[in-house]
């Protein structure tokens, strides 16, 4: 995954959103009901970003937002 994206921390965290009636008001990514846990998850197990991004149709700020968010 390239790091050329300038985003700072609070526009990244943006890209999250907790709502008490989506997805048991667990953190996901904004608009979609895919929590930042799960993401988490599949990095640490090994799954590589662009893997994510394609299994997910995700973009990268949305991986880079829930690393923020978990860090």
């Amino acid at each position: 995954m390239k790091h050329g994206i300038d985003m700072t921390r609070e526009e990244l965290l943006s890209r999250v959103s907790i709502d008490p009636n989506v997805c048991f008001g667990k953190p996901c990514i904004r608009g979609r009901r895919i929590g930042v846990s799960l993401i988490l998850d599949l990095l640490a197990g090994g799954m590589k970003p662009r893997e994510i991004m394609e299994e997910y149709d995700l973009a990268e700020e949305d991986i880079l937002a829930c690393r923020a968010y978990g860090g």
